[in-house]
């Protein structure tokens, strides 16, 4: 216990540094464009392929309901960073759809919740709870096999790791197993989200990414560019 204290402590001290939003959000573009490279070619010899027959052998009401249970876990942490962000309502209702969900829907592989009004949100993770708290994004990276983060979330998503119930099995072959099966099941619609970019991949996926997370966190309320429309 003494051990994770003193990690996350020293993890909020060294995001302090992140404080300030820097001008250029990618200072490191030539070692992410490097790892982007590795990535790229993990993706075509290794994930491509895995997924092809994942989708092959696996009926689709299969697929849906470990995609569904893999989004039910999701819900601990949407929970937990909700309340820490101070969104009490979203917090009762991504608890409210854990519980229905867990136990309705059968450990999660159906989606019960929606069913009586408790809609799945747009998900909230310790990144998110961090920019609320003021802490800056810092530089962009691209890190090998994990793809697209910041300084400020690719921490933020170790602590979000302590909530996976699967993270604290005894067996290293079911945790192995399980994040294996996340990964495919969670990722076969991203490959073919990358067949269809044309031009530069790296810099597509990179302006996407920070995009979004500007969305997320925002809730939505993003500034445009045009000002106020009273001053016309």
């Amino acid at each position: 216990m003494f051990k994770l204290v003193t990690i996350i402590t020293l993890f909020f001290a060294s995001m302090t540094a992140f404080s300030e939003e820097v001008e250029n959000p990618d200072p490191l573009e030539g070692l992410n464009r490097g790892v982007w490279d590795f990535n790229e070619t993990v993706i075509n010899s290794v994930a491509r392929p895995v997924v092809d027959i994942y989708e092959t052998v696996t009926p689709v009401p299969i697929r849906n309901g470990i995609v569904n249970f893999f989004g039910n876990l999701n819900e601990i942490p949407n929970a937990a960073n909700s309340l820490l962000q101070g969104k009490v309502k979203q917090a009762a209702n991504d608890t409210g759809r854990f519980l229905i969900n867990t136990t309705l829907g059968l450990g999660g592989l159906f989606d019960v919740a929606s069913r009586v009004g408790l809609h799945v949100g747009e998900g909230e993770d310790f990144g998110q709870t961090l920019a609320v708290w003021g802490v800056g994004q810092g530089p962009y990276l691209m890190l090998p096999f994990l793809g697209p983060t910041t300084f400020r979330d690719a921490p933020a998503n170790f602590i979000d790791s302590f909530l996976d119930p699967f993270s604290y099995s005894d067996k290293l072959a079911i945790r192995i197993g399980v994040k294996t099966v996340s990964v495919i099941a969670e990722n076969g619609s991203y490959l073919d989200q990358l067949d269809v970019i044309a031009g530069d991949k790296y810099l597509f996926i990179r302006d996407v990414y920070l995009q979004n997370r500007e969305y997320v966190i925002s809730d939505g309320a993003i500034e445009d560019d045009f000002g106020d429309l009273d001053d016309y």
